[in-house]
C-alpha cells in the first residue's frame, strides 16, 4: 500500500460514508488526475444539457456514474454505465479512447441543481467531482438568463477549415476558451494545439468564438467560461466529406 492510499485508508475510518446505492464505506477522493469536469452552468428549465467528464486513463474499463445530491456522502445513484439504470431523464456514454464519459440531463428543473461525475475505483473507494446546475425559470431575472449560454453544445467542422461558436454572457466583457483538462486561451486570441483561436465580442453581450485552421485532433470537448460560469461544447472535425450528406456544409465553410 502506497503511502497516498495509507493516508486514504486511516481517514476512510474518520470520514467513510454509508452509500444508499452500492453497500459499502465510500471514502471521497478528488484530483485533477481521477475526474474533471465543469464547475457551474447556467442553464434554462426544460432544456437539455450534456455534461463532460474526464477521468485518468487508469480507468478506463471502470465503471462510471452520475450521482445526484449536493453532500457526496449522501448523493444517490441516477444512471451508470453499466447499464444497470435507464432512466428517460438521463443518458450516460464512454469515449474511453478519450477518457471521458459525457452525461445527459433532460427536462431540466431547479431541482436539478447538484451532481457529482464519479468513478467506481473499487468496494473502499470511488472518484467523484462535483458540479452545480443554476437552473432559471420564469422571467428572465438579473442580469440575465443563463447566464452563460451557447447556441448549439455540438458543433462540426472539417480540417483545413474554420468554425464559429456562438456564445450569450452578460456578466462579462471577457471569455475564456479552454480544452476539457488542458490548455485555455482568453480573449482577444491565442494558439491552442495549432489552431487559431479568436474571440470577438459581436453585440452588446454576444461573442463568438472562431477556430482557424482545423485538424483532426481538434476535436474534443471544449469549456467556455465566465467568472464561475462555463458552458461544455462538444467539436466534431471530419475530413474532406466522401458523401452528399456533409459536402454542401463543406462547401459553406
Amino acid at each position: 500500500m502506497n503511502f497516498y492510499f495509507y493516508i486514504l485508508f486511516l481517514l476512510s475510518g474518520l470520514t467513510g460514508q454509508w452509500h444508499p446505492s452500492i453497500k459499502t464505506n465510500i471514502a471521497y477522493v478528488s484530483w485533477e488526475y481521477f475526474v474533471t469536469t465543469v464547475t457551474k452552468v447556467s442553464v434554462k428549465a426544460g432544456r437539455s444539457l450534456s455534461i463532460p467528464c474526464l477521468y485518468g486513463t487508469q480507468y478506463r474499463n471502470l465503471v462510471k456514474y452520475l450521482c445526484k445530491g449536493y453532500r457526496w456522502r449522501s448523493c444517490s445513484y441516477v444512471i451508470k454505465t453499466d447499464g444497470q439504470r435507464k432512466p428517460k431523464k438521463f443518458s450516460i456514454s464512454d469515449d474511453k479512447d478519450q477518457s471521458i464519459f459525457t452525461v445527459t440531463i433532460r427536462e431540466l428543473t431547479n431541482a436539478d441543481s447538484h451532481f457529482w461525475c464519479a468513478v467506481e475505483i473499487d468496494s473502499n473507494y470511488d472518484a467523484g467531482e462535483y458540479f452545480h446546475l443554476s437552473v432559471t425559470t420564469g422571467k428572465t431575472t438579473y442580469p440575465c438568463s443563463p447566464i452563460l449560454s451557447v447556441t448549439d453544445q455540438k458543433i462540426t467542422g472539417f480540417v483545413g477549415k474554420n468554425v464559429s461558436i456562438e456564445f450569450h454572457n452578460c456578466i462579462s466583457d471577457r471569455l475564456q476558451w479552454c480544452r476539457l483538462g488542458g490548455a485555455c486561451v482568453e480573449n482577444p486570441s491565442g494558439l491552442m494545439d495549432g489552431t487559431r483561436v479568436i474571440i470577438n465580442k459581436t453585440g452588446h453581450k454576444d461573442f463568438t468564438v472562431t477556430l482557424s485552421g482545423l485538424k483532426l485532433e481538434s476535436g474534443g470537448w471544449y469549456l467556455c467560461s465566465s467568472g464561475e460560469y462555463q458552458m461544455p461544447v462538444h467539436l466534431s472535425v471530419y475530413g474532406k466529406p466522401t458523401s452528399s450528406k456533409f459536402h454542401w456544409l463543406y462547401l459553406l465553410l
